[in-house]
C-alpha cells in the first residue's frame, strides 16, 4: 500500500504516519526495511537493478510472515484505527498553533 493510500485509509492530512501506526504495523513496516538491506549487505548488490532486486525479495519476505500472521490470528495487521492518543493530539495541535503564529 502507498504512503498517500495509508493515509488516506486513516484519515491523516499531514500528519507523521508511523504515528498513528499499531505495534504490528509498525512491525511489519521495519521487517521489510530490514531484510532488503540484510539481503542487499549479504550480496554486496550495486546498482538498481540488484537492490531493486534485494527490495522485492526483503519486501516478500515481510509480506509472507504478515499474510501468516493475520491467517493465525484472523486479524488483519493493517487496520483504520488511529494510534495516537486523544492527550497527545491534542499537545501537537497545541503546538501547531503556538507555531502558525
Amino acid at each position: 500500500m502507498s504512503v498517500k493510500k495509508y493515509k488516506e485509509l486513516k484519515g491523516l492530512k499531514t500528519q507523521n504516519l508511523r504515528d498513528h501506526m499499531s505495534e504490528a504495523e509498525l512491525i511489519f513496516t521495519a521487517l521489510p526495511e530490514l531484510s532488503t538491506r540484510q539481503i542487499t549487505e549479504s550480496v554486496s548488490a550495486t546498482g538498481m537493478d540488484e537492490n531493486k532486486e534485494a527490495g522485492g525479495k526483503g519486501g516478500g519476505i515481510a509480506r509472507k510472515a504478515r499474510r501468516e500472521l493475520e491467517a493465525k490470528t484472523g486479524r488483519k495487521v493493517v487496520t483504520r484505527e488511529n494510534f495516537l492518543s486523544p492527550e497527545v493530539r491534542k499537545i501537537q495541535l497545541e503546538q501547531k498553533k503556538k507555531f502558525c503564529k
